[in-house]
C-alpha cells in the first residue's frame, strides 16, 4: 500500500511565500498591463458599452486573437507635431518630447549628478570620522527625510517669488533643482554611509601603507568599490525627480520650463476622453525609466543589499 507523501513544513512555507509573491506581482503589474492595452486601442473600443478588455469582436461566440484590432492611434497622437492638423477634431500636440522631456532630462540629470557627490562625500565622512554631534546631526538627517514636500511648498513658492522680484538675475531652472538637491539628498546620504560601512577599512590602510595619499586612497581603492553605491543612489534620485510633479507645477513660473509631469497633466486635461491617447502617452514617460532600470538592475539591488548590511 502506498503511502501519501505529506509535504515538509519548509516546503508549505515555499509554496505560501511564493503564492504571496506572485499574488502581489499580478496585484502590481495588472494596472500597467491595462494601462498598455488600451493604449493600443483605437477611440470606438475604449468608448464601448460593455467594455472589452482586448479590442475584439465580442459579436462572436469565441475569441479569436486574430480578429483583435490593434491601432496605433494613441502613439501617432502624441508624437505628432504641434503643426499637424487635428484628428477627430480634437488638437495634436508634440510639445511633450520637444519641451517637457527635455526640461525633465536636464534637471534629473544635474540633480542626480549633484546628489551623488554630495552624498558620496558626506557619506564617506560620517562613515570614516568621528567627530562631536555625529550622532546628533545624523539623527537630524534622517529626521529631514520623514518630513513631505508639500509640507515646506508654500515656503518654497514664497522663496521663488522673492527671488524673482531681486535685482540678480534668477532661473526658475536653478530654483528647482537646488529644491531638487535639497529634498532627495538626506535619504542618500544615508544610503551612502551604509555603503561605505560595508567597505574595510583595511582596503585603505594598505594602500597609505604602500604610499598612496589619503586622497589617492580615496580615488583609487575607496570610491571604485563604492561606484555600485553611488550608482544606485544616481539612479534613485533620477527616477524621483523624473516621475516628481508638484515642485515642478508650483515652483516653476513658465510653462516651457515646467518637467515632463506637468506636461502629462496638461496632456489630460486635453484629451481626458481620448483614453488611448492618455495611455500612450503613460507608456511612453515610464519606458526611459523601465529601459534603465532593466539594464542596471543588478547593480541597483546589489548595492541596496550590501548598504543595508550596517546602514
Amino acid at each position: 500500500m502506498t503511502r501519501l507523501r505529506v509535504p515538509s513544513r519548509k516546503t508549505l512555507n515555499s509554496l505560501l511565500l511564493n503564492g504571496i509573491m506572485i499574488a502581489f506581482l499580478v496585484v502590481v503589474m495588472a494596472p500597467i498591463v491595462l494601462t498598455l492595452i488600451i493604449s493600443f486601442k483605437d477611440q470606438q473600443d475604449t468608448i464601448r458599452k460593455p467594455p472589452v478588455l482586448f479590442p475584439c469582436d465580442t459579436e462572436t461566440d469565441s475569441f479569436d486573437w486574430g480578429a483583435c484590432r490593434w491601432a496605433s492611434e494613441g502613439y501617432q497622437r502624441v508624437l505628432a507635431p504641434e503643426s499637424s492638423d487635428s484628428l477627430l477634431g480634437f488638437k495634436l500636440t508634440g510639445k511633450m518630447f520637444r519641451v517637457y522631456i527635455p526640461n525633465t532630462l536636464l534637471y534629473a540629470t544635474v540633480t542626480s549628478f549633484g546628489v551623488t557627490i554630495l552624498a558620496g562625500m558626506s557619506g564617506f565622512a560620517f562613515s570614516r570620522y568621528r567627530f562631536r554631534g555625529r550622532s546628533l546631526l545624523m539623527a537630524a538627517i534622517l529626521a529631514i527625510t520623514g518630513v513631505p514636500l508639500l509640507t515646506n511648498i508654500l515656503a518654497l513658492y514664497q522663496m521663488g517669488v522673492i527671488l524673482r522680484r531681486s535685482a540678480f538675475p534668477f532661473n526658475d531652472r536653478v530654483f528647482l533643482i537646488v529644491v531638487y538637491l535639497g529634498f532627495f539628498l538626506p535619504l542618500s546620504v544615508w544610503i551612502a554611509k551604509g555603503f561605505f560601512d560595508t567597505i574595510p577599512r583595511d582596503l585603505e590602510e594598505a594602500a597609505l601603507i604602500d604610499g598612496a595619499s589619503p586622497v589617492g586612497a580615496l580615488r583609487h581603492v575607496t570610491m571604485p568599490a563604492a561606484l555600485p553605491g553611488l550608482t544606485a543612489i544616481f539612479l534613485l534620485t533620477f527616477v524621483n525627480v523624473w516621475n516628481e510633479f508638484l515642485a515642478g507645477y508650483l515652483l516653476v513660473a513658465k510653462n516651457e520650463l515646467k518637467p515632463v509631469m506637468f506636461g502629462l497633466y496638461d496632456f489630460l486635461s486635453a484629451n481626458i476622453i481620448n483614453l488611448q491617447v492618455i495611455a500612450a502617452a503613460c507608456i511612453l514617460l515610464a519606458l526611459p525609466m523601465i529601459v534603465i532600470f532593466l539594464f542596471a538592475r543588478r547593480i541597483f539591488f546589489m548595492a541596496m543589499v550590501e548598504g543595508a548590511v550596517k546602514g
